[in-house]
This record gives C-alpha cells, structure tokens and sequence, in this order.
C-alpha cells in the first residue's frame, strides 16, 4: 500500500527538525509530522491520495514524495473548508491549513510513519484539479498496461514502485559524486542539465541535426559556455558557432 511511502525515520516523540523543505505552500512535508508535534499550527501541500466523505467529516490523505498526512476537514469547524474538500478527487493537488492532533483512540494507523496524527484543517485551498487517472496511482500493487504506463509516464513516476527508484537512482548518483569529489575529482559534462532527446522533439532535432553534425545540447551548450551572441544572426535566422570556431574563442 502507499501508506507506506518514504517518509523522515523519526521516532514518535522526537519533534520536527527545521523546516528546511518548507515553501509558500508548505511549512512540512506530508510525512514529517508526529505526536511530539500536537498542537502546533501546520500546512500540507500535495496530491489527494484518497477521499473519504463521511458527510460532516471529509478525510484527505494527502501525499507527497516524503509521505501520507491524514487532512480531517469538519463541517460544522470549517464550512468553507468543507465545501473546498467536497468537490475534491483523488490527485487533485491540495493545500491544507491547520492544527495537528493526535488521532482518536483506536484510529491510529501503524503502517504510516504519521499514523498517530492528522491535521485537522481549518483551511483547505484545491491548487490544480485532475481528470479521472487512466490507472490507479495510488495503488503500487494494481496491474497497468506497459504501453499504457508509457503513455501518461508523468502520472506513472508518482506511483509507488517507480518513486523508490528514482529516490534510489537520485541517492546512488550523489554518493558517487560526493565520493569523486572528495578525492578532487572534477565532473565535467557539456551540458549537465539538457540531453539529447529525440523523442520529445524528433523534427526539430532532424532538422538540427541535418544542418550540424553534432548533438542538439550542444548546440545550444557551446554558445553559452563561452559567452558568444545568442542563437539568432542579424536576419532572424538560428544560426550556431561551429565547435571549431566557438573552441577559438
């Protein structure tokens, strides 16, 4: 289940650290709360996980890539909040203001490392609305077609499975550049940041490539790098250095 997504591997009485992820939208992740923070004014930005309405109380379970924080929204506390989570679905991207409490007695959810607390909101903002998924991201274990899970990869990087890799991937990478750093390495790479992709833009990378016998990032990584003009000659027309004249410069 995604109940148990990375979250911060803090104990239940240890309290929050900084919040050094906070943002305009957030002041925790959605898997950094805990008891020791009962009391204390909150706010949760993520993806709707799930909805549960029980006509007075709406639960949200909202998600980010730390974790899952139960969002308990009462009508008769917070009407505007209440009608706000009404209209809600699942990947709706949600931001919830509020007080944490501990959860009932009884209620607590053991698989979730913010399982003795919710947030139970005064304020509930929807950010941006979904349509209806083509699959279940919410559920790892669910078969998805493998053409499908191509097509909408943007939805599929939010599931379970494929968020534990790229967290992997993500960790892998650091530590082998940390570990070539502190033995004085140097990374170099022209450029860092854009990649070859033909997929994204085959024409224009046809038509790119047809005119300049080199990859389209550098193309665009040569000017730059060594500070010529822009991309575009006195006529309107894309016109990049050779790799022989940029280097002599």
């Amino acid at each position: 289940m995604t109940d148990t997504l990375p979250a911060d591997r803090r104990s239940d009485t240890e309290p929050a650290p900084e919040a050094s992820l906070a943002t305009p939208y957030r002041t925790e992740t959605c898997g950094a709360l805990r008891a020791a923070d009962e009391g204390r004014a909150a706010r949760l930005s993520g993806w709707v996980n799930r909805r549960r309405d029980h006509g007075q109380l709406i639960f949200l379970d909202l998600r980010d890539r730390h974790g899952i924080t139960q969002v308990v929204v009462d009508r008769t506390v917070a009407p505007d909040a209440h009608a706000a989570a009404s209209r809600v679905r699942n990947e709706f991207v949600v931001t919830a203001s509020g007080t944490v409490a501990r959860r009932l007695p009884g209620t607590e959810n053991a698989r979730m490392a913010t399982g003795k607390v919710e947030l139970r909101a005064d304020s509930v903002e929807v950010l941006n609305e979904s349509k209806t998924p083509p699959f279940y991201v919410n559920e790892p274990d669910a078969s998805v077609d493998e053409s499908l899970r191509l097509t909408y990869r943007y939805l599929d990087i939010r599931r379970e499975p494929m968020l534990r890799r790229l967290l992997l991937r993500s960790a892998l990478v650091q530590a082998i550049r940390q570990v070539h750093h502190a033995n004085g390495f140097v990374e170099i790479e022209t450029p860092l940041l854009i990649k070859s992709t033909a997929e994204r833009y085959p024409a224009l990378e046809a038509a790119i490539r047809e005119r300049h016998p080199y990859s389209v990032p550098e193309i665009v990584a040569w000017p730059i790098e060594r500070g010529l003009p822009g991309t575009l000659d006195e006529k309107g027309d894309r016109s990049v250095p050779s790799r022989r004249r940029a280097r002599s410069k």
